[in-house]
């Protein structure tokens, strides 16, 4: 197997309407943590980095070892653009990978004032092609709370498998309460 770290990884990628771009550039912060603020009571539900609202140079920092760990072939997180206006949407990440495999998971999220314009769903469906047919993927998992249907719903449209419903898996994002995880997946 060849080293991760020689495997040409492009620093953006596009779609048809998007710009998928890694945290590279000085500033990113500042647009990652207003669209968190933004969407903040939509995000508190779901992730756990949303439980409070943290200052931009937290977020400058988070986005700067994302960065690292793009560098490193760890982790893959893009931060998504609309071509046509430059507004920030949201982020998705090739996430978990296990080379040996290979395989890995996507995760994402959206800046509420973007949601329900299909944006998600291209960026996730970039993603996975540039998952499956260049890096060669034989899995590629997404995991998602069986209770928020909005993100259920991205890769049941892209034709991911439910595999299953684990129950009593995780912890809510406020680590208030037992919640169950949708497993789903595609492979080549």
């Amino acid at each position: 197997m060849t080293d991760p770290i020689l495997i040409d990884i492009p620093s953006s990628i596009e779609t048809e309407r998007l710009l998928l771009r890694a945290p590279n550039r000085m500033g990113d912060g500042s647009i990652v943590n207003q669209a968190i603020r933004d969407s903040f009571n939509e995000l508190k539900a779901w992730l756990p980095f949303a439980q409070k609202l943290t200052e931009v140079e937290e977020t400058e920092i988070n986005l700067r070892k994302a960065h690292i760990n793009f560098l490193k072939r760890e982790s893959f997180r893009y931060l998504i653009f609309r071509k046509e206006t430059n507004d920030f949407i949201g982020t998705v990440s090739l996430q978990g990978i296990d080379w040996s495999i290979p395989k890995c998971e996507i995760g994402y999220w959206i800046n509420t004032m973007h949601g329900g314009n299909g944006y998600m769903i291209e960026a996730v469906k970039a993603l996975t092609d540039f998952g499956l047919n260049q890096l060669k993927f034989k899995r590629i998992e997404i995991r998602c709370e069986s209770t928020n249907l909005k993100s259920r719903a991205i890769p049941e449209k892209l034709g991911f498998e439910l595999e299953g419903v684990l129950r009593n898996d995780d912890l809510s994002a406020d680590g208030s309460r037992l919640t169950d995880t949708c497993f789903y997946s595609i492979i080549s």
